[in-house]
């Protein structure tokens, strides 16, 4: 690690409330730092929740040059500002490293009659105006991505159907059980409790093969013969203004934390897939998904930049 250490108590931000996506990470990146010490200083997490996650971010912004915390990052900071929801200087961090991949689950009411990707592809051909979409947590994420490529392959404008984004994975699941929406696109982790209960059923992953547990019996979109292979990575960002002998602790910091058994066992739990990158191999990667998810967008006709 380099010279410089955190001189007090970190933190560790989440935009969304305990229990959501983000939290889940802020918690197991704490998890593991207390478990094997990886800090000299005392760490907790810090809910921010609102706006889509936005409000997180602007917080952090407003912290300009303080090393002592870090954001629990997703394309949404890229993809926010491609569509135009927030402007990029009200929103600005500096990425330090990408954590895990992780892949969305597509779900049902248990009594709905939607139970396949057929049936839900049927649906958006036939009467696409009453289908309710819910998802998490704002428009043009990876999330309405994957379900704007599904309603592209039924042969309906993304447009269409009516998409309803809440703050929280965990909104959305309340929402599916509810029975006010008929789909909700989400992490698979944060509906692990009503798949189990036989509150939500199931019926198609954005994973490139299906996942193990609770999502086994999940056919991916690619065996229902939709082109739909969509992840969202979690990382962990800085503010702007910290210098490179800060990176390089924070670097130094989250590559010990994704290897040690605390991390492992809850990547196992919530269905994450390794995804370690800092460093040239990280801008490499953030310059390419900007291009991509610039041409994504523009072809799904939600770009507005």
């Amino acid at each position: 690690m380099s010279g410089w250490k955190p001189a007090g108590e970190v933190e560790i931000i989440a935009g969304t409330p305990p229990g959501g996506g983000t939290d889940r990470s802020a918690r197991t990146l704490l998890k593991s730092i207390e478990a094997n010490k990886l800090m000299d200083v005392p760490a907790k997490v810090v809910n921010i929740a609102g706006d889509g996650g936005r409000k997180a971010w602007v917080h952090i912004a407003g912290r300009q040059g303080d090393a002592n915390l870090v954001g629990i990052s997703s394309p949404n900071n890229v993809t926010d500002v491609l569509t135009g929801i927030v402007k990029a200087e009200t929103i600005r961090s500096l990425p330090i490293a990408i954590l895990y991949n992780e892949y969305m689950v597509f779900i049902t009411n248990a009594k709905s009659p939607i139970m396949s990707g057929a049936d839900l592809l049927q649906r958006l051909k036939t009467d696409p105006e009453k289908v309710t979409i819910s998802l998490s947590t704002s428009l043009g994420n990876p999330n309405h991505i994957a379900m704007a490529k599904v309603i592209k392959h039924a042969g309906v404008p993304v447009t269409t159907p009516k998409i309803c984004a809440f703050d929280s994975a965990r909104d959305v699941v309340a929402d599916i059980v509810a029975g006010n929406a008929d789909i909700g696109v989400i992490t698979a982790a944060s509906t692990v409790p009503e798949l189990e209960a036989g509150q939500v059923r199931a019926i198609a992953m954005s994973s490139p093969e299906r996942l193990k547990g609770a999502f086994a019996s999940c056919p991916t979109w690619k065996e229902q013969g939709v082109d739909c292979d969509v992840g969202a990575w979690r990382g962990a960002a800085g503010a702007v203004g910290i210098k490179p002998e800060q990176i390089a602790y924070w670097e130094g910091v989250l590559s010990k934390a994704v290897t040690t058994k605390e991390w492992n066992e809850e990547a196992d739990r919530y269905f994450w897939s390794e995804m370690y990158l800092d460093g040239d191999k990280l801008k490499a990667y953030l310059k390419q998904e900007h291009a991509d998810m610039t041409s994504i967008l523009g072809a799904l006709g939600l770009l507005k930049v």
